[in-house]
């Protein structure tokens, strides 16, 4: 199921659009749920999507909120599209997703972030180029060059001011900024370059989630053959082991998806 659960029966659910459900939930977070065997959930038949047979379980829990919101945000949102220059800040979960799937519908990606060991991965994920944020002087500059004029469509896949910044102002002219990192705390009033926004008709948009009724089309790409989400899978772990691992996630250690498949 998506992480942000609809309704069915709100004006913005019977639009299609779920994933922004004027009385939405989340389990874990407005609820009990998620790290446990067993999930009590609202509105199942709005929410619940079939696995295809081919799925196993790990690979399907690693969906979660990282590969179904970069599908979303490449896909949809960024409307991204072949021979495009896809720019993306973060190679955490929902950054490697990204990489993956815009390379997937033919884009050309460019993967930053501070960590070899992750852009090592972007690259066997799919990324063009990679760009490490610790090394060059200047990442706008750097992405810039390389696409010879800016991204069309850049992501922030972090949740940070600074790749935020970045994310927009490494874009060309209507270019398209996704931002999909949440942005929480102090974080949450990023620094905009809002005239370059206005010179350059850019276009700023969010991502938060995907309808489980999209899912089809994320599914049909992963049978197929184009998605290998189980590529992300860093590491598989118990319920126990959780703990620490949500406690250092803050370290940034390793790389690719942590999923919990022991109870």
């Amino acid at each position: 199921m998506p992480f942000v659960g609809g309704c069915g029966t709100c004006p913005e659910c019977y639009s299609g659009n779920h994933q922004v459900c004027d009385s939405q939930f989340q389990p874990g977070f407005t609820h009990w749920g998620s790290f446990a065997e067993y999930v009590g959930i609202h509105y199942a038949d709005v929410n619940l999507v079939a696995l295809p047979e081919t799925l196993d379980f790990a690979t399907a829990a690693s969906l979660g909120c990282r590969f179904v919101t970069s599908f979303r945000a490449v896909v949809d949102q960024g409307n991204t599209a072949p021979g495009q220059w896809v720019a993306v800040h973060g190679c955490g979960g929902v950054g490697l997703s990204a990489v993956m799937i815009a390379n997937a519908i033919g884009a050309n990606v460019v993967a930053i972030d501070i960590s070899e060991e992750a852009l090592k991965l972007a690259r066997q994920l799919g990324a063009t180029v990679t760009v490490n944020a610790a090394k060059v002087t200047n990442v706008v500059e750097a992405v810039v060059e390389i696409t010879r004029g800016g991204a069309h469509v850049s992501l922030d896949a972090l949740g940070h001011p600074m790749t935020c910044f970045n994310s927009i102002s490494n874009l060309r002219k209507r270019g398209k900024h996704v931002q999909v990192g949440l942005m929480l705390a102090e974080n949450s009033t990023p620094a905009i370059p809002m005239s370059k926004v206005i010179a350059n008709e850019l276009e700023i948009l969010g991502s938060h989630g995907m309808q489980a009724h999209r899912y089809d089309a994320m599914l049909a790409m992963i049978e197929s053959g184009k998605l290998a989400p189980e590529k992300l899978i860093g590491k598989c772990i118990t319920l126990e082991q959780s703990i620490d691992a949500l406690m250092n996630m803050d370290k940034f250690a390793g790389a690719g998806v942590t999923v919990v498949t022991e109870f």
